[in-house]
């Protein structure tokens, strides 16, 4: 996938430079955050699989995870390609980069964590099928070009592979088929056992960034300040309840 796919999308639905906009001044880069040496999270390895949000693609490559990196001193391997899909494709821009194919070629360093997955705004938007739900757990029955398919043969992969927990977080995105895929997501957490951040539907989140318009791009991408001042202080309470349970189980 290139960038300039989603930099040109960004273009369409907000013509601006993002690195113009006040949200994005040099103020609130990453390099100008302080370590905590006493963050609860220092040290743990994480690995974040995802697209454009993952990737921090309107605030110059610098998303939540940068900024845990820098905030909190987490291990961080960051695997995230703007415009990609949770499930594979043979449309020209997508055929490759899916999350599967990429998490296949550019796999988690161990030992780990926690894998912590973005729950794509792209499918949809790219016309991929939203599939079934299959009524088990054997991955020879995962449609693979589904994004139902994907997200479950995503999770067989993790059991199999991975001694770590995993994690799918939601994102900030109108329109009735994300929201359809969040609902779908609330299933399969039932049937996986996998924790769930769920910002997407988070009313505080969704207050704050209409009370604060600096803090997003467009209806889906933070500005450096949304991921300094929102996203980063949200993931890091959800990451912390995330590890406390685990320590409880």
């Amino acid at each position: 996938m290139e960038k300039t796919e989603i930099e040109q999308l960004l273009h369409q639905l907000a013509p601006k430079d993002p690195l113009k906009l006040p949200g994005n001044a040099e103020q609130y880069a990453v390099k100008n955050v302080v370590l905590n040496p006493d963050s609860p999270l220092k040290g743990k390895r994480i690995y974040f699989l995802g697209s454009s949000i993952t990737q921090g693609a309107a605030a110059n490559d610098e998303s939540f995870v940068d900024y845990l990196v820098a905030e909190d001193g987490i291990f961080a391997q960051k695997e995230a390609l703007s415009g990609t899909t949770l499930a594979n494709s043979n449309q020209p821009l997508l055929k490759g980069n899916s999350y599967l194919e990429r998490l296949a070629k550019n796999p988690p360093m161990q030992p780990l964590d926690l894998i912590v997955v973005q729950l794509s705004t792209n499918d949809g938007r790219k016309q991929i099928p939203l599939g079934q739900i299959s009524s088990t757990k054997d991955m020879t029955a995962f449609d693979q070009q589904t994004t139902l398919g994907a997200l479950e043969y995503l999770c067989a992969l993790v059991t199999q592979n991975w001694a770590c927990p995993l994690a799918f977080y939601t994102c900030l995105r109108k329109g009735n088929d994300y929201q359809i895929l969040i609902a779908k997501l609330k299933v399969l957490q039932d049937k996986w056992g996998f924790s769930m951040i769920d910002l997407g539907s988070d009313e505080e989140i969704i207050s704050a960034t209409q009370q604060h318009p600096s803090y997003m791009y467009d209806d889906a991408h933070p500005t450096r300040l949304g991921y300094r001042d929102l996203w980063t202080p949200y993931f890091r309470t959800e990451l912390l309840s995330i590890f406390k349970y685990q320590e409880v189980k």
